[in-house]
C-alpha cells in the first residue's frame, strides 16, 4: 500500500486469515519517545484476524523517538501543552481515516490500542469520537481534563466497548491515573472493562492475554 496517502508514517501487518469480508482494523498507538516499531511486537499475540496497523506519532523528540504532545516533567508531576494534545488527536483521527481508506479496512469494525500517551490519544478519540470505533483499549493511560469536559453525548458513548489495563506499580503514571478514568467512565454508558495488574509502565504477558481474548471476544460478539 502507498504510504504516501496516509498521513502518519506507519508499519502494517496483514490479517493471516483470508476472508471475503473487508479486515478489522486495529490501530496501534504508541507512547512518548518511542515510535511505530514498538507495539508491533505485540502483533503475534493478537487476532489473526486484524489488519494492524501501527503509527508514528508526528512530533520528533529525537531520531527514533516521538510523541503526540509535548510533556513537561515538574516536582508537581507531568504537564502537557493542551494545546498539542488536541492537535495530536487531530492527527491521529486523519491518520486512522486514511488508513481505512487506503487498506480498504471495514470502517464499522476499527479498534484502538495505545500504551501511556497513545492511550491517552486513543480515550481521547473514543470520548470525543466514539462513532469512529468500534472499541478502545487503553494500556497505562490518564484521563485528560479537556477531554473529560468535551465528552460526546450519552447516546452516541452507549454500550461502545472499552477496556482499560493499569500497574498498580507504575511509576510513570501511578495506578491513581488508572483509577480515575475507571471511577469516570462507571458514570457513562460505556462497555467498560477494568484491569490492575502487579507491573510497571509496561505490558506483561497477563495483561497482554487479556487484552487479546478482550479483542477477539469483541470480533466474535
Amino acid at each position: 500500500m502507498p504510504e504516501k496517502s496516509v498521513s502518519l508514517v506507519h508499519v502494517a501487518r496483514q490479517p493471516l486469515l483470508s476472508s471475503s469480508q473487508k479486515p478489522p482494523l486495529l490501530v496501534l498507538l504508541h507512547g512518548v519517545g518511542s515510535n511505530e516499531d514498538d507495539l508491533m511486537g505485540l502483533a503475534p499475540y493478537l487476532d489473526d484476524r486484524f489488519l494492524i496497523i501501527s503509527l508514528r506519532a508526528p512530533l520528533t523528540i529525537q531520531h527514533g523517538a516521538y510523541g503526540w504532545y509535548e510533556i513537561e516533567w515538574t516536582e508537581d508531576g507531568i504537564k502537557h501543552d493542551e494545546q498539542g494534545a488536541k492537535d495530536g488527536q487531530a492527527a491521529a483521527e486523519t491518520a486512522i481515516s486514511n488508513l481505512i481508506d487506503t487498506y480498504d479496512a471495514d470502517p464499522k469494525r476499527v479498534y484502538l490500542m495505545g500504551f501511556s500517551q497513545g492511550a491517552i490519544m486513543s480515550l481521547g478519540i473514543a470520548l470525543t469520537h466514539p462513532k469512529t470505533i468500534a472499541g478502545a483499549v487503553i494500556m497505562s493511560g490518564r484521563l485528560l481534563p479537556n477531554v473529560a469536559a468535551n465528552i460526546a453525548a450519552t447516546e452516541d458513548l452507549k454500550g461502545l466497548p472499552i477496556m482499560v489495563v493499569h500497574g498498580t506499580l507504575d511509576p510513570v503514571l501511578h495506578i491513581e491515573s488508572g483509577r480515575q478514568i475507571n471511577e469516570f467512565l462507571k458514570n457513562t454508558p460505556v462497555d467498560l472493562t477494568y484491569r490492575e495488574y502487579a507491573m510497571a509502565h509496561t505490558v506483561s504477558q497477563e495483561s497482554l492475554s487479556d487484552i487479546a481474548d478482550w479483542l477477539t471476544a469483541k470480533l466474535d460478539g
